[in-house]
């Protein structure tokens, strides 16, 4: 029954994606950028708020697979635009099955552009900027939190590739098409390589504390991820919580996400609810947090859930 429930959550999280890619985001209009790195031409989405006064902006970030003219927002613009909110949809690069892909300066710096685009054209208050992305986008999301050189009040990160070692040897196992992407990805030369693959992944990188002292990260990862269909383990998401608790000297081991817990919930897909509290109409099996970093699990596969992801970061809104 627990695999049946996982298998359903992923069919209608794809059923949900799918919906959000044609009509529901006919209000989106089309620009583009050109690099100042190499020339290349960005293309993007936007929504510009309407209000006389400055209004948050929120980019989102396209997943892996699936580049900005699949227009698949998961609502999220959808959301943005009733609330009048600036929105952006970067291409950063498209796909993630190439050398300048995957994380790349290419990738950091196309984003960045496209935030100073909307800084350029958009009415947006400056102070409450939100960067969310899903799965690539999650993976996209942690790089920015890592290397973006504009101030960002709130990152939220779901389903969220952090090792891309670690998850060449996850997708090895489960024999998908991500292991071919990957290398492609990385630059290698037909084969794997470990360290190249550690060069584009966040979890190796240095956290730029000071930066980003006052910036909220939000990571979230539906407990079935990594399991049948679902395509990466929650385990990514844990060790990147970790790491960042690591990197602020967090001194309360309480705050961290043991092996212990991290053991029972990839075995057994469940842990014992201690809270109330739901992500929209979902329960939350597990949540840690440290000063602006907040890891939750809950029930869910390889997903985000659009309503909640602004809901968690418009609790940002007005902190110092």
């Amino acid at each position: 029954m627990k695999l049946f429930f996982a298998c359903l959550l992923s069919f209608l999280s794809y059923l949900s994606i799918a919906q959000s890619g044609n009509s529901e985001v006919a209000f989106l209009k089309k620009d583009s950028i050109v690099s100042r790195l190499d020339a290349y031409t960005q293309v993007f989405y936007y929504h510009k708020a309407e209000a006389v006064q400055a209004r948050p902006l929120v980019i989102q970030l396209h997943s892996w697979s699936f580049p900005a003219d699949s227009l698949r927002t998961i609502g999220l613009s959808t959301i943005a635009k009733n609330k009048d909110y600036n929105y952006v949809f970067p291409n950063f690069r498209g796909v993630n099955n190439h050398p300048k892909a995957c994380c790349s300066d290419y990738v950091i710096s196309d984003i960045d552009e496209a935030i100073d685009w909307a800084l350029k054209n958009m009415n947006v208050d400056k102070k409450n900027i939100y960067i969310i992305g899903y799965s690539g986008g999650g993976y996209a999301t942690l790089a920015m939190y890592m290397k973006s050189r504009h101030y960002i009040k709130a990152f939220s990160a779901w389903a969220s590739i952090s090792d891309l070692a670690a998850w060449y040897g996850e997708s090895l196992e489960r024999k998908n098409k991500y292991v071919q992407e990957i290398i492609s990805c990385i630059g290698s030369s037909g084969s794997f390589e470990t360290s190249k693959a550690k060069d584009r992944s966040p979890l190796f990188w240095k956290t730029p504390t000071k930066r980003r002292k006052n910036s909220s990260l939000h990571i979230f990862a539906g407990i079935h991820d990594g399991h049948l269909s679902n395509v990466v383990p929650i385990t990514q998401s844990i060790v990147f919580y970790n790491k960042i608790l690591l990197d602020y000297k967090e001194k309360n081991q309480s705050n961290y996400v043991s092996k212990a817990d991290e053991k029972t919930m990839v075995d057994s897909q469940t842990f014992p609810i201690t809270t109330t509290e739901k992500l929209i109409d979902r329960p939350i099996y597990y949540q840690k947090s440290s000063k602006n970093t907040l890891l939750t699990i809950f029930e869910g596969g390889h997903e985000m859930l659009s309503k909640a992801a602004i809901e968690y970061i418009e609790q940002a809104i007005g902190k110092k």
